[in-house]
């Protein structure tokens, strides 16, 4: 007898079984939690960009044409207009003065 001691295969089976268990388990936890971040983040935006619509109101005394005219002024968003984390556009209503919130 050599002294030596190493794992066995039904060791080191069980142990990437486990490891799968875990990574099956996390990984969908890890990616719907980033997926529900940016939601966030975009209604986030929506009401950031109605609260400057109504500030623009306040401000002019009449509706902006179209939310370029909000988003494009320096003085409503100096750091520039948010973006959609998932990429998708913004859209305005003339009808209702309402950026509303959009599906992903």
């Amino acid at each position: 007898m050599s002294g030596k001691r190493a794992f066995t295969l039904v060791e080191l089976l069980v142990v990437v079984m486990i490891l799968g268990a875990l990574a099956a388990i996390a990984v969908p936890r890890m990616i719907s939690g980033a997926t529900n971040a940016k939601i966030n983040a975009c209604e986030t935006n929506v009401d950031l960009l109605n609260s400057q619509i109504e500030l623009y109101y306040a401000n002019k005394g009449v509706w902006p044409a179209d939310l370029k005219t909000v988003t494009e002024d320096e003085e409503y968003f100096p750091d520039g207009p948010p973006g959609c984390p998932f990429g998708t556009a913004y859209l305005y209503s003339t009808t209702t003065h309402r950026v509303s919130s959009h599906t992903h």
